[in-house]
């Protein structure tokens, strides 16, 4: 009898609590819903204090107490010269983008890009760190175009791939004064794909018609449900063929150093090969790169984080408070 009670009162706890839970995101969706500037956070974090907080903890634990007390007065030292000196050190802007299909990431580099233009200066340089197969060619062409936006400003663009960077991928890094890449890094595929399925003569096995009506010789040339002809086909290679020339020209115009027409029939390769083709500039990790930038210069890493929409977050209270729920019972009061 107690058992069953006590789980009932859990019960009981458990269900009020998700409501208020509930009830609180609501209202907080309601206020911030109509407020543009509210739908995100932009988060700056100076990446040479972390480095510098890894070194303590590291030299804490290895070094001896006497070996670590030197160590914490050279730095003492170093830190009150450098503020008798005064010295400004360039400053560095870092970016991540993990692309998808879709390139949906872009959203918040439009906001990135936005921030580091309000304070950054000509000469100042902005390292992205970049990981993507690919995707739709108007998704990565407007990612490539907010980088084009830091060049116009005169700020210096450094690419790094650490593990791919193809077709999209490397619209969006060919755009860089420097490409850095990994010896196994994936990059180019400098090509067009477009695969559309047709269920055309599969619904005409059960005698199903469908119409697909056009205003204009070449819309829709290629469909899902209606007959493909040779004509449509033809036209969509066409289409392809210009979204092709585009990229190339982009490639050309960017990577100036290499031979288009030797790197632009969508084949890919491992980063060492590519910098013999001319596609990177040079073979090293970012993570080298930004510890080489720590020594001269103040590197920040940029990054919008986007605010959850309300399913997500009921979604993911929910889910907690069933966990914690079911936890609190396996523990408690279960045999």
């Amino acid at each position: 009898m107690w058992s069953d009670y006590f789980l009932f009162l859990l019960k009981t706890i458990t269900f009020v609590l998700a409501l208020i839970l509930i009830i609180s995101v609501m209202v907080r969706a309601s206020k911030s819903g109509g407020d543009s500037a509210s739908q995100g956070k932009l988060v700056v974090t100076k990446i040479n204090r972390a480095v510098e907080q890894i070194r303590l903890r590291m030299q804490h634990e290895v070094f001896s107490k006497k070996e670590f007390k030197k160590v914490q007065k050279s730095n003492k030292d170093k830190h009150k010269r450098e503020a008798k000196t005064e010295v400004q050190l360039p400053n560095v802007f870092t970016l991540r983008f993990k692309g998808d299909i879709q390139a949906s990431q872009v959203s918040s580099l439009r906001q990135e890009v936005s921030a580091i233009l309000t304070i950054a200066q000509p000469g100042d340089e902005v390292v992205i760190s970049l990981e993507s197969p690919g995707g739709a060619v108007s998704g990565y062409g407007l990612a490539s175009s907010q980088l084009l936006r830091l060049k116009d400003a005169g700020l210096k663009l450094t690419a790094c791939v650490d593990q791919v960077a193809a077709s999209g991928g490397y619209m969006m890094a060919c755009v860089a004064d420097k490409i850095l890449a990994a010896p196994f890094s994936i990059v180019g595929s400098i090509g067009v794909l477009s695969q559309v399925p047709n269920l055309h003569r599969f619904l005409k096995r059960f005698d199903v018609d469908v119409d697909v009506l056009t205003a204009g010789k070449h819309k829709a040339p290629m469909t899902l449900l209606g007959e493909n002809t040779d004509e449509g086909k033809r036209k969509h290679v066409e289409d392809l063929n210009a979204i092709h020339k585009r990229f190339k020209e982009l490639v050309g115009l960017h990577r100036q150093q290499l031979n288009i027409d030797d790197v632009s029939e969508g084949d890919f390769w491992l980063a060492q090969d590519a910098q013999e083709l001319k596609l990177v500039d040079e073979i090293q990790t970012s993570d080298a790169y930004l510890l080489e930038l720590c020594e001269k210069a103040n590197v920040y890493r940029v990054q919008w984080v986007p605010h959850k929409s309300l399913e997500e977050r009921l979604k993911k209270a929910t889910n907690a408070m069933y966990a914690s729920f079911e936890n609190m019972i396996s523990k408690r009061w279960l045999p």
